[in-house]
């Protein structure tokens, strides 16, 4: 009888086995399809998780932003297997606890996963005194979907995408139809009215969705799944976007034609045309960008043809996503990422001119879920955006208005003409042939200290200089030293290194005539050997405080540093 007993335990353990097993394989093929639900539904089944489990849980609860069960599995899995996990698993656990406002945490793992100073409480403070407006929404009254995003201006009307048609394929990602385009009027209390499917032929069994359109209304760019499923790295059948223009022509859509840079390997999305319709913006994961999704410019031609779609560069992009650009009728662009600092997952994002910064749009317009699909009509202060914050993508109708923002005060520097602090002495002084900081200037880098945490929007450049004696090379290095270490001190003393750069002059700009060796005094040479602090980013430089300063205070202690 014994034996008998032995005998079904080692069935019964066998089959258990086999059936852990079958739920991880079918699991693992759910999640290689994206079919997260699925996925996760099976991955919950398996008792004894290993790692590759927990990660694909999470990742599956991550992907459906179902936040408070990606925390938990993500938590799991960092206690079992903390230091064997690859970045991209604390990337998205830390974005997961700001989705559920534990910043503490999240900054804990940014800090670890990036080398940055990521100070939520910081950040969000800072930003409140910073960005140029703060802003009010209401969700757009609309209950005839599960999903409605990207919404976009169309004449006197607006279009945006939804899973709203019943008879389009379920999508395994998120068990939601297909997405398809709609127009609609949109009434003063935020009610879509006159909801109006596109035609077949923009609309297919593919996801269409971001459409943009001329200014006349009459051309529409698109973005379209792609039919054909091709192999990624993994061995994995999956189906990329494209871009899609068409033209109105007698009242119908028509001529619908997928543009040239699109791919069967990887994706092009979310076009956004500008006022004058000559350049097209857009996200891709196409061949060397920054990683993941870029945003990208290509000339749209007279003749209709397109330029070289053109990367715009670390100023705007990063390892992680960037999508959903719009470019304003004032061509200031907006796009969502979820790679520079902000309240977690997409944030809202700025940038103009050249590119080269981008400007979170704030703590008034961004939350811990995703916040995407911006667009705006810069002269009447009013757009729209969507976010998952309930749950799932709706619709967001906001206005802006102008944020007060505080300026600090400035003095102008009487040699160069720079806006530099106005603190008690505006520079710091050297010994000969030394970049340390002496005790006599660290009252002045205090008082530059309590200036910036006065002043937490105000970004500051230490320039710093040598005298005369010595080789050019030798005095630029020793310039450089001395800015190194005036930014060193600052930092040592809280201020964040984001805020503050720095660059070594050399002897090539002095104050005096002192411009050869064996001229001019030590006390004359010493005014040379300087670090000033140039307020960087004020935005008129041409708006002096210095009336509200102490000027024979501000001589005085000056001439007392100058002579040490």
């Amino acid at each position: 009888m014994k034996n008998i007993y032995s005998t079904l335990l080692i069935i019964l353990v066998s089959i258990s086995a086999f059936a852990q097993k079958s739920e991880v394989r079918e699991g693992n093929k759910l999640f290689a399809q994206a079919a997260y639900i699925d996925a996760a539904d099976a991955y919950e089944n398996v008792n004894e998780k290993s790692q590759e489990v927990l990660q694909n849980l999470g990742d599956s609860y991550f992907y459906t932003n179902q936040m408070e069960n990606a925390v938990e599995v993500y938590e799991l899995l960092f206690l079992r297997h903390s230091g064997a996990i690859e970045p991209q698993y604390q990337f998205r656990y830390a974005h997961a606890l700001m989705s559920q406002g534990n910043y503490v945490k999240a900054d804990e793992l940014m800090n670890e996963l990036t080398g940055e100073n990521w100070d939520h409480k910081e950040f969000a403070s800072t930003l409140d005194t910073i960005v140029p407006h703060k802003f009010k929404y209401d969700q757009i009254l609309n209950n005839a979907s599960s999903s409605d995003f990207g919404i976009g201006f169309y004449g006197d009307r607006v279009a945006f995408a939804s899973t709203r048609n019943q008879e389009r394929p379920i999508y395994p990602w998120n068990k939601l139809p297909a997405l398809d385009l709609y127009s609609a009027k949109m009434d003063k209390d935020g009610k879509m009215e006159d909801i109006v499917l596109f035609p077949s032929v923009i609309n297919t069994d593919e996801h269409e969705s971001s459409a943009t359109f001329s200014k006349d209304g009459k051309v529409i760019f698109f973005d379209r799944t792609n039919e054909n499923r091709v192999k990624n790295e993994n061995d994995v059948r999956v189906a990329h976007i494209s871009l899609y223009r068409a033209e109105m022509v007698d009242g119908n859509w028509t001529n619908v034609t997928k543009l040239p840079f699109s791919s069967e390997t990887y994706s092009v999305e979310h076009p956004s045309l500008s006022a004058d319709g000559k350049k097209l913006y857009f996200s891709s994961d196409m061949p060397g960008g920054s990683g993941s999704f870029d945003i990208y410019v290509v000339d749209i031609n007279e003749d209709g043809t397109y330029g070289t779609p053109k990367n715009l560069g670390p100023g705007v992009n990063t390892p992680h996503r960037e999508q959903f650009p719009f470019i304003s009728d004032e061509n200031i662009l907006y796009f969502t990422s979820d790679g520079h600092q902000g309240f977690g997952n997409l944030d809202i994002f700025r940038s103009e001119g050249d590119f080269s910064t981008s400007e979170n749009l704030g703590g008034s317009i961004n939350s811990g879920h995703d916040d995407f699909a911006y667009v705006i009509k810069e002269n009447e202060e009013t757009g729209f955006f969507a976010s998952n914050r309930r749950g799932t993508d709706n619709l967001y109708r906001f206005t802006r208005e102008e944020n007060e923002i505080i300026e600090a005060p400035t003095v102008t520097d009487e040699t160069s003409g720079q806006d530099l602090i106005p603190i008690d002495g505006s520079k710091i002084y050297f010994d000969f042939d030394k970049a340390t900081i002496k005790p006599k200037s660290e009252v002045v880098l205090d008082s530059v200290v309590t200036y910036m945490n006065d002043y937490p929007n105000i970004k500051v450049k230490v320039e710093s200089h040598a005298d005369a004696r010595g080789s050019d090379s030798y005095n630029m290095a020793l310039s450089k030293r001395r800015a190194a270490a005036t930014v060193d001190y600052l930092v040592k003393k809280g201020i964040d290194r984001a805020r503050l750069t720095s660059e070594g002059f050399g002897e090539s700009r002095p104050v005096n005539d002192c411009t050869k060796p064996n001229m001019c005094t030590e006390a004359q040479y010493a005014k040379n050997r300087r670090s000033a602090f140039v307020v960087s980013n004020r935005k008129n430089s041409s708006d002096k405080s210095s009336e509200s300063l102490d000027k024979d205070k501000m001589k005085e202690v000056m001439d007392e540093n100058e002579e040490n």
